[in-house]
């Protein structure tokens, strides 16, 4: 027992000190952080320095009363929203409206007007229909097929992307001309408008929660949008990259040595489980010391911005121990795909299914963090393969919440399913180390992975 231990630390060690000096490894420390984290700090920019070149409206009104009214709420709405309340730095572009009167052929204006906004003379034309007053819920039962062929009441032209904030700034002003003009038919004071309108700023907070030494009820804290979501997602960003990093050069890396006869060599040192264990261990090894660099890393740089509250601690046990799970889950499945093939572009073809379990969680992330204590929420982060990703989200959200049975129920379930899958990768490599000149089919894997 003790010689085979010491086979496994001997190929661990090998393979580690063969990672961590190579300049790949060390260049990717640096790189890595640079291009998961370039976005955010590509948004930051943005946010930092948005555009603000006045943007011209032209807007065809059929009814001859809207446009006004609409024109009357963007104005307030600039004056509004224009500059930062506390920087006082102009946020937003402003907008300058025109009224064109409709023609006798629509289409003939509409590419006049297309034609303004491609010569960059026009952000965007609105065009106003006649029906736009009458009662919501007529043009709600209208035909679905009626609806799809043909515009609404209200229309927009644009060729700003689908993202561009401008189209949900005119939508909003829009419906708020839309609705003074409804109310004013209805006989309310157009003075009045305004106030009816006014924006009412809207706090949110956490949950009211009592002390469980003293019994004081403690007050609710504000909710910080950082934290509310980079903190989360950052961290499980981390323990994704880390994890894939760390495994995925584990497939072809077998196949290289077993296409290069190097296995054959070390199986005359040690047995296929120690020779596998080795290098699983070796990968874990590396994979440790990049966290600590990113850990430490990141939480030196927010506590030098004076940003230390926002360093999840209490998940980073957690942390820990869903990224050993996961990669020794990982590492091993590569180990046996890696085993199974012949040659390292049989390898590349593998590598989406070695990665599912990681790149999956990513596609969730939105749904999970609206409704993080949902059922299905909860489902998927106690399904195994997925645990590690999206519990770890859960716990790392500032809302909380997580029952605390659940993260142990889910650690069990990682932990049962990568003693079954390490077992089933360990007889997969043991029958396909010593295979040459073919690549092992799907049904050959599962056949040697259930009966060894």
């Amino acid at each position: 027992m003790h010689n085979s231990a010491h086979r496994i630390l001997l190929i661990a060690r090998r393979d580690y000190l063969a990672t961590i000096r190579t300049k790949a490894f060390i260049i990717g420390l640096v790189v890595a952080p640079l291009l998961f984290g370039g976005g955010f700090l590509g948004v930051a920019l943005m946010v930092s320095k948005p555009d603000i070149k006045e943007r011209h409206i032209a807007i065809v009104d059929s009814t001859g009363v809207v446009a006004p009214a609409v024109i009357q709420a963007a104005q307030e709405r600039n004056a509004r929203d224009l500059f930062d309340k506390t920087t006082h730095r102009q946020m937003q572009p402003r907008y300058a409206f025109e009224t064109v009167p409709p023609a006798a052929d629509p289409k003939l204006l509409r590419l006049a007007l297309s034609e303004r906004v491609r010569h960059q003379q026009l952000f965007a034309f609105i065009e106003i229909g006649p029906t736009v007053l009458n009662d919501a819920s007529a043009a709600q039962s209208a035909p679905s097929e009626e609806k799809a062929s043909k515009a609404g009441p209200v229309a927009t032209y644009t060729n700003a992307g689908g993202f561009d904030e401008a189209s949900r700034w005119l939508s909003n002003s829009v419906n708020e001309g839309v609705r003074r003009v409804r109310l004013t038919q209805l006989g309310v004071n157009q003075s009045n408008l305004s106030g009816v309108f006014a924006d009412v700023k809207v706090d949110r907070f956490g949950l009211v929660s009592r002390d469980s030494k003293t019994g004081d009820i403690r007050e609710a804290s504000k909710k910080n949008e950082v934290a509310e979501f980079a903190v989360p997602f950052g961290i499980m960003l981390l323990l994704g990259m880390i994890v894939m990093v760390g495994s995925s050069p584990m497939l072809s890396a077998v196949t290289e040595d077993k296409a290069q006869r190097l296995v054959e060599m070390l199986l005359g040192l040690a047995t296929p489980f120690e020779l596998m264990a080795g290098k699983v261990l070796g990968v874990l090894g590396t994979s440790l010391t990049s966290s600590a660099f990113y850990i430490i890393g990141g939480t030196l740089a927010l506590s030098g911005m004076g940003l230390s509250g926002l360093v999840p601690f209490a998940v980073f046990p957690w942390f820990y121990a869903y990224l050993i799970a996961d990669v020794v889950f990982l590492g091993s499945l590569a180990a046996a795909l890696g085993a199974g093939c012949g040659s390292p572009q049989d390898a590349q073809q593998l590598a989406i299914v070695l990665l599912a379990p990681v790149m999956i969680p990513y596609f969730l992330i939105a749904f999970v963090m609206q409704q993080p204590n949902g059922a299905i929420s909860t489902a998927l982060s106690l399904f195994p393969p997925f645990t590690p990703m999206l519990m770890l989200l859960r716990q790392a959200m500032p809302s909380g919440g997580v029952p605390a049975w659940q993260p142990w129920v889910g650690l069990a379930g990682v932990l049962a399913f990568t003693l079954l899958m390490v077992t089933a990768a360990a007889r997969i490599f043991r029958v396909a180390i010593l295979m040459q000149g073919k690549s092992a089919k799907m049904a050959d894997l599962v056949r040697w992975a259930v009966r060894g």
